[in-house]
């Protein structure tokens, strides 16, 4: 019998791990993973930076919980000596539509706290950019880069130093939610808790719809495929360079990033994957493919963005289109310049209306709560994300 248990061993699970018992230090707790080690998925793959919450509706979960994790994060690192850079980036907006959409980007940064964004010209824009293209830009000074992989160690070393305890290989099948404890089980194994947080990822819709039947979301699996420009070319870009992202559409649009390994990436789109872990373009599941497209809200989707997935699939298939939109940003690229680089899967929300779920969502029952939407910026947000469950817990608990 366990205090605790944590189903999915990403930074979001981690992170309210380390939460947990730092609010409950002599509590035993369990996190299971189906993998065979930590931050696998999507915190494993993603592009290793550090959001400043400027994009976020203003007092969403998002904004609220990246604002406050930003911080939270920068001061764990510097107790714990993890390296990051704090390097700043541009959101470039290079003709007239964009500018207007600039400046609700800004009014939007402003609203959620941030201090020193600001608005520069085209001069600006080259000062601390030389090689991009744009009209006007938002230079964010809070964005940074780092490995969330490191972070996710260092809160795996935390919990095992608090006596929690980790269960890898274990794909967890039944969840039981009776009066007195929660058992969850595989076809070999059960443990049993008074609560349990399930933190899953691209699997969050099937662990939720055990233990609620009438679950009102899908996860859609979404591939972000990059490139990375070779050795000779890394100092056409100094840190950070991004789009104006289309309001229409519920991703940031190519970019470049350069990771705190130094290495240069460009990307990613935002490409559907017929396989819920689909990371290269053959990969195929008929079952996740199915549960897809059989989804009512999915084909509202297509409904609404068929135009923009059609463009995400050619530009995946085609590099010159891919070039082409990172010209529109750095002209002097080009394709001779870059070469395949990684990819990851987005796990989005997306209700049975269609909407692709802009915001974290969870789901409470009883004495179980389901983490059911957490995309970017969660591996920025997770220690107050943890911090934003346990508080749940603590409810809970009172109640009980």
């Amino acid at each position: 019998m366990y205090d605790f248990i944590i189903i999915g061993a990403g930074i979001v699970g981690l992170a309210t791990g380390v939460k947990l018992l730092e609010k409950f230090p002599n509590s035993k707790l369990l996190i299971i993973d189906k993998e065979d080690k930590i931050a696998k998925h999507q915190t494993g793959n993603n592009s290793g930076v550090i959001h400043s919450g400027i994009y976020y509706k203003p007092n969403s979960l998002k904004a609220v919980n990246c604002i406050k994790g930003y911080k939270m994060l920068v001061e764990f690192c510097n107790k714990h000596n993890i390296k990051y850079d704090i390097c700043g980036k541009l959101i470039v907006a290079c003709n007239e539509k964009e500018i207007k959409s600039l400046q609700s980007l800004y009014n939007r940064g402003v609203e959620n706290g941030l201090e020193g964004i600001k608005i520069i010209d085209k001069k600006e824009l080259n000062k601390i950019e030389p090689n991009v293209s744009g009209e006007k830009g938002i230079y964010v000074p809070q964005t940074g880069i780092i490995d969330y992989k490191e972070v996710s160690a260092k809160f795996k070393e935390i919990i095992e130093n608090g006596n929690g305890k980790f269960v890898f290989n274990c794909e967890i099948t039944d969840i039981t939610n009776s009066d007195n404890f929660i058992t969850v089980s595989n076809k070999i194994l059960t443990y049993s808790t008074k609560f349990l947080i399930t933190c899953c990822g691209l699997y969050s819709d099937k662990i939720a719809e055990i233990t609620n039947k009438k679950v009102n979301f899908r996860i859609i699996p979404f591939r972000g495929e990059y490139y990375s420009l070779l050795e000779n070319k890394k100092g056409i870009i100094k840190n950070l360079i991004y789009p104006v992202p289309d309001p229409l559409f519920p991703f940031l649009g190519v970019h470049f990033t350069r990771k705190i390994t130094g290495e240069m990436e460009a990307g990613p789109n935002a490409v559907l994957a017929l396989k819920k872990e689909g990371y290269r373009k053959t990969d195929f599941s008929f079952k996740d493919t199915f549960n897809i497209f059989v989804w009512k809200g999915f084909r509202k989707v297509v409904y609404k963005y068929w135009i923009y997935g059609f463009l995400e699939f050619y530009r995946s298939f085609n590099k010159r289109s891919f070039v082409k939109s990172l010209q529109k940003l750095v002209p002097k690229i080009n394709g001779a310049d870059l070469i395949n680089g990684g990819s990851g899967v987005r796990a989005q929300a997306c209700d049975d209306n269609g909407n692709l779920l802009d915001d974290f969502y969870f789901i409470e029952n009883k004495n179980i709560i389901h983490v059911c939407n957490a995309p970017s910026p969660a591996a920025t947000s997770s220690l107050a994300i943890g911090e934003f469950i346990v508080e749940k817990l603590e409810k809970i608990v009172l109640k009980s």
